[in-house]
C-alpha cells in the first residue's frame, strides 16, 4: 500500500493515522510514498516483516508532540521486540575464555534452539556499575548437555568463575526495513532541548531490520538509534547540521548500544557530532563512510568492552574508548585500515589495536595531527602523521608486542613519545621521526629501533632522552639528535647494523647519560652497559662528541665501529671501580679523544684500533 490510498498528497496534512493503519495491518508488508509527508506523533510498532521505502521524498516533523525526557528512541518510526518475563541466572562455576559460545546454564531445558535471549552479565566486584563484559541479543543455537548451550555469539572477553549471568527471552522484531527518506527534523531546537527535536529511526530487540537511503537534517537524537540488535545494515544515509553536537548522546548519524553482527557503509556526516558510536557492541564493520566538519569525531566507541570491530576506507576524527572509567574505557581487537584524519586517539584500555595505511593530518584544532595509543598489543603500519607518534599504556591484557612499523611521525618540542606508565615493550621498525628536540622516551619495558629515521628540528635541537631499560638500536639513521640514557635504574644500549649518527645537538653528544634521580640522588650508583657493534658515528663539528660519559657505573664495548671527526669524551671516573671499557677493533679518523682512562686489567683501548 502508499500513502495516496489514504488521499494524502502532501505534508499539509498529517500522515500518522494512514501509517498507523498500514502497518498495524498484517496483510500489508510494503509501505510506498510517492509524494512528501508530514508526521506529528512518535511511533511504536512491534511489527516484523514489513518494509516503508518513502521513495526519496521529505519527511518533516513541523508540529509533532513532544517526546519524553532523554529518550533517543522516540522517533518517528520505533520499532521494539517483546521482552518477556521469562529470566534465567546462571553463575560460572570455571573460568570462561575468551571467543566461547558455550555458556553454562542452571538447566538447558529451559532454552530452546531458535529463541532469542538477552544476556548480560553483572559488573565485576570492585568495578564500575556499567563494567560488564556481555550485554548482547543471542540466538540459542544448541543445546549442548543438561547445563549448557551454545549461541550464535563468541564473547571478547576472559570471564572469571563465579560471575553471573542474567537471561531475559525476548521476541525480538524482525526484518523490519526503512528506505529513502529525506528527513528533516524540527528546526531552531535549543541545544538542550530533549523534548522538541525529531529523528526518524530507532529499534531496540530487533533482528535483521536494514535501515538505507536516509538523508536527513536537523534531528536531535540519533538518526538511526539501535538497542538491543543482531544483524543489521545502515548504508547510504546522511546526517547534516543536527541539532546539537555537544548534549550527550546528541547529533549522531547512527549509535549501536548492545548490538552485534552490524554493518555501517557508505554513510556520510557534516558537522555532526559522531558518524557511527559503537557502545558494548561487538563484529562490526564501516565501511567508506566520511565526515567532514568533524571535530567532535565522526568515529568513536564508547569504551564498554567493545571487540572485533573493523573499519575500512573510512575519513573522520576517530577515537575509542573515551567516555570514562565508570564503562570500563575498554576495547579490544579494533582494526582501522586506509583511514583518514585529523586525529587520532585509542588512549586508554584498547587491546590489540590494529591501524594500517592511516593519514593523519591536523588542523587548527588544539592536538590534532596526533596518533596516540595503548601500548597493550598495539600493531601499525604504514601510517602518516603530521603531529606526533604518543604511546600511553593503561592495560595489560594483550600477547602481542607493540610494534610500529614503515610509518612517520612529527615530534614537537620536548614530546612524550613513551609515557612513564608505559611497562611494556616497544619495537619501532623502519619509522621516521621528525622535528625531534627534547623528545622523551619515559617508558620503562624493552625499546627496539629497527632502521628507524630519527631527525632533529635543527643542529641546535635538544638530543631524545630514553629511560627504558634495554635499548636495542639496529641500525638506521639519527641526524641532529642524540640518546641520552636518563632512567634511575640499570640500562642497556645495544647498538648494531651500521646504525649511523650524525650533525650536532645542543648537548655536543649523540650518546650519554644523566646520573640524577637514583638512589643516592646522583646516579653514580645504577650500571649502564654500552655495547657497541658497527656503530658508524660522524660529528658535525670537532666539538661533538662521539660518546659522553661523565661518571657511574659503565661495561662499556665498541667493537667495529667508525667514529669520524669530533671527539670521545669517556673521562676516568666514569671506568673506576666495577666499570669496565674494552675499545678494539675500531676506526677513529680524525677522532680527538678529548678524555680517556688509563688502561689496566678493566680498561682495554689501544691494541686493534686505527686511528687516523
Amino acid at each position: 500500500m502508499d500513502f495516496r490510498q489514504f488521499g494524502l498528497f502532501d505534508g499539509a496534512a498529517p500522515a500518522d493515522d494512514a501509517l498507523d493503519a498500514m502497518v498495524g495491518d498484517a496483510t500489508v508488508h510494503r509501505i510506498e510514498a510517492h509524494t512528501d509527508l508530514r508526521f506529528t506523533r512518535r511511533h511504536t510498532f512491534g511489527r516484523s516483516r514489513i518494509e516503508l521505502d518513502f521513495g526519496g521524498h521529505t519527511v518533516s516533523t513541523v508540529g509533532i508532540e513532544k517526546n519524553t525526557t532523554d529518550n533517543p528512541f522516540g522517533a518517528v518510526l520505533y520499532f521494539r521486540g517483546t521482552v518477556t518475563t521469562t529470566t534465567v541466572k546462571s553463575s560460572l562455576s570455571a573460568p570462561m575464555p575468551d571467543l566461547a559460545d558455550i555458556f553454562e546454564v542452571p538447566d538447558s531445558k529451559a532454552f530452546t534452539v531458535g529463541q532469542w535471549w538477552s544476556v548480560e552479565i553483572d559488573a565485576a566486584a570492585g568495578t564500575g556499575i556499567y563494567e560488564k563484559e556481555v550485554q548482547k541479543l543471542v540466538q540459542v543455537t544448541e543445546v549442548v548437555d543438561g547445563t549448557h548451550i551454545r549461541v550464535n555469539y563468541k564473547i571478547g572477553w576472559d570471564l572469571a568463575a563465579g560471575r553471573t549471568f542474567t537471561w531475559t527471552r525476548v521476541e525480538p522484531v524482525e526484518r523490519a526495513h526503512v528506505r529513502n527518506m529525506v528527513f528533516e527534523g524540527v528546526p531552531d531546537v535549543p541545544d538542550g532541548d530533549t523534548l522538541s527535536g525529531s529523528h526518524p529511526v530507532a529499534y531496540e530487540y530487533a533482528v535483521s531490520c536494514d535501515v538505507s537511503g536516509i538523508d536527513a537534517t536537523g534531528t536531535f537524537w540519533p538518526v538511526v538509534m539501535r538497542r538491543w540488535c543482531t544483524y543489521f545494515r545502515t548504508y547510504e544515509c546522511q546526517l547534516k547540521n543536527p541539532a546539537s553536537v555537544t548534549y550527550g548522546g546528541a547529533g549522531y548519524l547512527t549509535q549501536q548500544i548492545y548490538c552485534l553482527y552490524g554493518h555501517v557503509s557508505d554513510c556520510h556526516v557534516a558537522n555532526s557530532r559522531h558518524l557511527n558510536d559503537w557502545t558494548a557492541s561487538a563484529y562490526g564493520y564501516v565501511t567508506n563512510c566520511h565526515g567532514d566538519g568533524d571535530d567532535q569525531g565522526p568515529f568513536v566507541t564508547h569504551g564498554q568492552f567493545e571487540h572485533d570491530l573493523t573499519f575500512t576506507g573510512n575519513s573522520g576524527l576517530m577515537t575509542f574508548a573515551n567516555s570514562g572509567a565508570a564503562w570500563g574505557g575498554a576495547a579490544k581487537r579494533v582494526t582501522v585500515r586506509r583511514h583518514a584524519c585529523s586525529w587520532f586517539v585509542a588512549r586508554t584500555n584498547v587491546t590489540d589495536l590494529t591501524l594500517e595505511d592511516m593519514l593523519v593530518i591536523g588542523n587548527a584544532q588544539p592536538n590534532s595531527g596526533m596518533i596516540w595509543i595503548n601500548a597493550d598489543g598495539a600493531q601499525l603500519r604504514g601510517c602518516t602523521a603530521s603531529g606526533p607518534l604518543v604511546i600511553a599504556q593503561s592495560s595489560q591484557r594483550s600477547k602481542r608486542p607493540t610494534v610500529i612499523a614503515d610509518s612517520a611521525f612529527t615530534q614537537g618540542k620536548a614530546s612524550e613519545i613513551t609515557a612513564a606508565a608505559v611497562t611494556a615493550d616497544v619495537h619501532l621498525l623502519r619509522v621516521t621521526l621528525k622535528g625531534l628536540d627534547g623528545a622523551q622516551f619515559n617508558g620503562t619495558g624493552e625499546l627496539v629501533l629497527d632502521h628507524c629515521e630519527f631527525t632533529g628540528a635543527s643542529a641546535t635541537a635538544d638530543p631524545t632522552a630514553v629511560a627504558h631499560a634495554d635499548i636495542t638500536v639496529h641500525g638506521g639513521n639519527f641526524a641532529d639528535t642524540g640518546l641520552v640514557l636518563k632512567s634511575a635504574k640499570d640500562q642497556r644500549l645495544w647498538i648494531d647494523g651500521g646504525a649511523r649518527f650524525g650533525g650536532a645537538n645542543s648537548a655536543g653528544a649523540f650518546l650519554s647519560r644523566t646520573d640524577t634521580g637514583t638512589d643516592s640522588g646522583t646516579g653514580a650508583g645504577r650500571t649502564v652497559r654500552w655495547q657497541l657493534d658497527g656503530l658508524d658515528s660522524a660529528a658535525g663539528s670537532a666539538g661533538t662528541a662521539h660518546l659522553l660519559i661523565t661518571g657511574g657505573v659503565n661495561h662499556y664495548r665498541a667493537a667495529g665501529s667508525s667514529f669520524t671527526g669530533g671527539r670521545l669524551d669517556l673521562a676516568p671516573a666514569a671506568f673506576s671501580g666495577d666499570s669496565h671499557l674494552l675499545h678494539t677493533g675500531c676506526t677513529e679518523d680524525g677522532v680527538t679523544r678529548s678524555a680517556m682512562p688509563a688502561e689496566g686489567e678493566r680498561v682495554r683501548h689501544t691494541a686493534g684500533n686505527l686511528l687516523l
